[in-house]
């Protein structure tokens, strides 16, 4: 066949079959030799990387050690069990120093990453801010250690998504939001473990590994943002910033018990968060608060919302935090459903809908039973193929360094799926 082929092609020249052969066999041999050599390079770039992630564990563990060792009578153990609400309060009335709740927060961490693997960096930055915020007027967040998902912006480090490709591309800036967040007071300390390119509900990659759920080592943290997540579940962070698109922050806060909140789409600020395709105006990512309790994400969105955010990001809305409506106590009239008639809802998750309807009727709330309009719409047109309409090629070109790779192999071979089927169809 492939003679043949040749012969079409110089039809006037005289062939030799062990000529083709010898260049058919080369030409393989040279692809093999490519391909082996790719996957040396890449793994190489992997173990360079995991060796300057764990001297960064190491730097975290010497530094809380010394504090430790430098203030023997300061104890973790209440500082931990504060809510947001309680440490803040502290923390501005003295009673607290910023120091001891950074260490013991420090500790903590590297504590949890060690048994489920959820810190991607430290961020060494932390001790120098913690001197900065001293000379500046305390802002609500003063003093608080917040944890960063790990596709969110912080200077020097990179937005990888768990992709290879990305480990030698560190932003040149802090995103907005953590702009806001150090405006605020606010320390962060680590960033933390995603999904392989952000684009599933569990929390595991070829860069940084499978984090697990902090409650039961043998189930999932959930994702994107599961690091978050098991890091908060875990107690190694007080507050964390992570990201939704399509329940990134719902779904790891439900598996590890905390809570979270997906704002409006531009409510809050993306500029410097790293999305797995670029565009994505149907399939909206939106950055949000993640913490123990419902307090924590009310204090963080009232920081959050701030003139800070909205000179940074003219995008964003100029909408503060209405106090006024979140305290107001009249009754409230609230659509719900516990199926959307596209995904089957588990038992569990219908029996919580039907569990908090009632909690809210008995409350003194109306109840509207409701069903999302058009929701194959939704799914089909704006939602798969708003994020998929360039047959997934952005995607398998972010893929491709780490071919070979068997963490890898199934996002990558769902991304080709989907471009043969759009060929297909």
């Amino acid at each position: 066949m492939v003679l043949e082929k040749v012969k079409e092609l110089f039809p006037e020249a005289e062939v030799d079959r062990r000529l083709v052969s010898g260049l058919l066999c080369g030409s393989a041999a040279a692809l093999l030799m490519f391909k082996w050599m790719n996957q040396i390079r890449v793994q190489k770039k992997l173990d360079e990387f995991k060796t300057k992630r764990e001297h960064g564990f190491q730097r975290m563990e010497k530094a809380a050690k010394q504090f430790k060792q430098q203030n023997p009578g300061i104890k973790a153990a209440p500082i931990l069990s504060l809510s947001l609400v309680e440490l803040t309060a502290k923390l501005k009335d003295g009673s607290l120093s910023p120091e001891s709740v950074l260490y013991s927060y420090m500790e903590k961490a590297l504590a949890v990453t060690r048994e489920i693997n959820c810190v991607t960096d430290f961020l060494p930055e932390c001790e120098e801010q913690l001197r900065e915020i001293k000379n500046r007027e305390k802002g609500l967040l003063y003093g608080v250690p917040v944890s960063i998902k790990e596709n969110v912006a912080c200077k020097g480090y990179p937005n990888s998504l768990g992709l290879v490709k990305f480990l030698d591309s560190p932003e040149h800036d802090d995103s907005v939001i953590v702009k806001v967040l150090k405006k605020q007071g606010a320390i962060p300390f680590v960033k933390t473990n995603t999904s392989q390119a952000i684009l599933n509900i569990d929390c595991g990659n070829t860069v940084f590994g499978q984090t697990l759920n902090p409650f039961n080592h043998k189930k999932s943290s959930g994702g994107s943002s599961g690091g978050e997540a098991a890091l908060i579940g875990g107690g190694g962070s007080v507050l964390g910033i992570g990201t939704d698109v399509a329940a990134s922050i719902r779904v790891p806060c439900g598996f590890c018990g905390i809570c979270g909140f997906k704002p409006t789409g531009y409510r809050v600020s993306v500029k410097g968060v790293t999305t797995p395709v670029a565009g994505m105006n149907s399939v909206i990512s939106v950055t949000g608060p993640m913490a123990r309790d419902v307090d924590s994400l009310v204090l963080c969105m009232k920081a959050l919302l701030c003139d800070e955010m909205f000179s940074l990001d003219p995008a964003v809305p100029p909408l503060p935090f209405n106090d006024k409506i979140y305290l107001n106590t009249c009754p409230l009239r609230i659509g719900f459903y516990d199926g959307d008639g596209y995904f089957q809802p588990s038992p569990s998750m219908r029996r919580a809908v039907q569990e908090t309807k009632k909690l809210l009727q008995e409350a003194g709330h109306t109840l509207i039973p409701f069903t999302p309009p058009r929701i194959d719409f939704l799914v089909d047109e704006l939602f798969t193929k708003g994020l998929y309409a360039d047959g997934s090629s952005t995607l398998l070109e972010k893929f491709r360094q780490q071919c070979g790779i068997e963490s890898t192999f199934h996002s990558y071979f769902l991304q080709r799926l989907i471009r043969w089927l759009k060929l297909l169809l």
